[in-house]
């Protein structure tokens, strides 16, 4: 029997797709935004209510939020008014500052990013130490513009309003030595706790950076992780990587 080159490519597409098994998560609807880490996993949804999840079940937890974040750094998030805050004893205390979104997988630093896209960091004693008012938060202005931003082991990815990707290399104390950056074209990007990196594009695709090592923190380039439908969101945890659809749709899958 003959084979085509297109079937061949048929072939090789279907054999892609089976890289990873997604299945739906049926008991939660119309999340807007995700986050994992240490194993914890938490969102928000479209009326900004946001959840943990506990076993099988989205546990609510107070408040109103439009974006979280969880991590070494604990559990954080903003409202739509931008206000900062942590989840402290069961509770959300307001932090000092304004941000649109932020990050808590670096090593127990926040990082974030303000109306006017500029990029923040608290320093690892904050943000370990913040228990209320009278803490203090000593954000550091970093430089350069960024819509979303993003930390792991090996450094922060970032992307601007331009869908550009930037990697930096930044400790615990908000030293860095400025932007990389990376190619490739990313509306929003997410790094795991092991290092991994995942990203989505503006068409709906998502993405992994391959190679990522401590030696090699920009990796070596972009895989596609094929998706039945098209996403807005992503998170990666512990072996299993948390997807949202721009339809609202949530599902996790597994290598």
């Amino acid at each position: 029997m003959r084979v085509t080159a297109a079937v061949l490519l048929v072939l090789c597409l279907l054999a892609i797709s089976h890289a990873w098994d997604c299945q739906p998560v049926v008991n939660i609807k119309n999340l807007m935004q995700i986050d994992a880490g240490l194993g914890q996993v938490v969102a928000t949804d479209t009326s900004q209510i946001p959840y943990y999840l506990v076993g099988d079940k989205w546990i609510r937890l107070p408040g109103s939020l439009k974006h979280i974040t969880v991590g070494p750094a604990g559990i954080w998030g903003v409202n739509k008014d931008y206000a900062i805050y942590k989840y402290v004893a069961g509770n959300w205390v307001q932090a000092a500052g304004l941000l649109k979104q932020l990050d808590a997988g670096g090593e127990q630093f926040i990082v974030g990013a303000n109306m006017d896209d500029t990029p923040f960091c608290l320093t690892r004693s904050a943000t370990v130490g913040y228990k209320g008012p009278g803490s203090p938060l000593p954000w550091t202005g970093l430089p350069g513009a960024v819509k979303y931003y993003s930390c792991g082991p090996f450094g922060c990815w970032a992307v601007n309003k331009n869908d550009d990707i930037f990697l930096m290399s930044l400790n615990q104390d908000c030293q860095n030595n400025g932007w990389s950056h990376i190619d490739g074209k990313l509306s929003m990007i997410e790094v795991a706790t092991d290092g991994r990196v995942f990203g989505v594009n503006s068409a709906g695709i998502v993405y992994t950076r391959d190679g990522i090592t401590a030696s090699k923190p920009e990796g070596t380039g972009w895989s596609n992780v094929p998706m039945s439908m098209l996403m807005g969101h992503v998170t990666y945890d512990l072996g299993r990587l948390w997807v949202v659809s721009k339809s609202g749709v949530t599902m996790v899958c597994t290598p």
